[in-house]
């Protein structure tokens, strides 16, 4: 029987989705990936071109929460009071009165992040880690829930400033939206035929339903066979000898808490191995600094994941660590779930290759039968040049 928590969350992601989906189209695990960031209490990264929606996610998801939403585009020569908000002396009450900026609002969009200064950039530090910023020596708490979608162009870095450690690390997740298929794209010009839909979709949950969801979420279970898979997964990144900066402790929590929300949204009470495979690039790759001595190939993108993507295009890290196979189905109620391991995997992958190359050798070889068969034919009519032998069917 369902856990009727895990039921409610569930039904909320799958309204959520459902309804931003009207507005990004095709892009159901970018949606779920935002979804798990706010049901977490994190922040996100999203790293991508302009133009391909990601200030109408933010405002999707938005509306859709009945939400606030702010929107702050970075420049250079922006300051951090602008981001917070400023005192001002009002004439009349001879007193100061505090103008709240942007950053007051639950759901804020920091467009192109890079290119404002770290003195601006810092000013979410506090906001982003301790859901509070201070003015004039005065602390505002910041309105619950409270999600950060910070973005920036990967492909222009003049007059940019690159977001420090400290900054990067309280990211919980990194996604990339990345451009739609054709099909996709011809139903988005259908959709904004006359109007833009986000102005057609409203609020589909209630606070007390998000709230209740982010409760449920922290009672998902994890077997300490995960948690100890998870933290070796981690120290892999950091005795690795191409990695300079490996995952922090913070980096283990992020993985850990969006596995168990992830988890949640699969309808589950608890976490498998498969939940921290499907989450370890969006959260660690981002932590990541390769190393000088690190091949061309990982110093070309490092902050697109280094060791994440490199044999077979899986997961290096997932291959050295060993998946845990022992978790006890009577401790997690997994009853049948199929553990499996990644030397599992690559000896399935070898299979079918070898059994495709049998298949080619196989083929050749009845080609090159077929080819002596006509070359030592006995000579008889000559064959007009338009006309070509038949081969046999096999």
């Amino acid at each position: 029987m369902a856990d009727p928590n895990i039921e409610v969350v569930q039904s909320l992601s799958e309204r959520v989705i459902g309804n931003v989906e009207r507005v990004i189209v095709g892009k159901r695990r970018e949606v779920q990936m935002t979804l798990i960031g706010l049901l977490c209490e994190g922040h996100l990264l999203i790293e991508d071109v302009p133009g391909v929606g990601k200030t109408m996610l933010a405002r999707s998801i938005a509306k859709s929460i009945g939400c606030s939403f702010r929107r702050i585009q970075f420049t250079p020569d922006m300051l951090p009071s602008d981001v917070t908000g400023v005192s001002m002396f009002n004439q009349k009450t001879r007193e100061f009165e505090f103008r709240p900026g942007p950053l007051v609002a639950q759901i804020v969009l920091a467009d192109e992040i890079n290119r404002a200064t770290p003195k601006t950039q810092s000013a979410l530090l506090e906001a982003m880690e301790e859901r509070q910023m201070t003015v004039d020596g005065v602390t505002y708490p910041m309105e619950r829930p409270f999600l950060v979608l910070a973005t920036q162009n990967p492909i222009e870095y003049e007059g940019t400033f690159p977001l420090p450690e400290a900054q990067i690390d309280r990211f919980m997740m990194r996604v990339s939206l990345g451009y739609p298929s054709a099909a996709d794209e011809m139903r988005i010009l259908e959709l904004q035929r006359e109007h833009h839909p986000v102005e057609d979709i409203g609020q589909i949950v209630t606070a007390a339903e998000l709230v209740t969801a982010q409760a449920a979420i922290k009672q998902v279970y994890v077997d300490d066979l995960v948690k100890e898979y998870i933290v070796d997964l981690a120290n892999a990144s950091r005795r690795h000898p191409d990695v300079y900066l490996g995952a922090s402790p913070r980096g283990s929590l992020a993985l850990f808490n969006a596995t168990r929300a992830y988890a949640a949204l699969e309808g589950r009470t608890y976490v498998i191995p498969d939940d921290v495979k499907a989450l370890l690039v969006a959260t660690l790759a981002h932590r990541l600094i390769s190393s000088p001595s690190a091949p061309h190939y990982i110093l070309d993108r490092a902050r697109l994941g280094p060791l994440m993507r490199l044999r077979r295009n899986r997961p290096l890290l997932l291959i050295d660590i060993a998946v845990p196979r022992d978790i006890d189905p009577e401790v997690n109620q997994v009853e049948n779930v199929f553990l499996y391991n990644i030397d599992d995997l690559q000896a399935i992958a070898d299979d079918s290759l070898q059994q495709r190359r049998e298949e080619v050798a196989r083929c050749e070889a009845i080609i090159r039968d077929k080819v002596r068969a006509l070359l030592s034919a006995p000579s008889g009519p000559r064959v007009e040049s338009s006309s070509r032998p038949a081969f046999e069917s096999e």
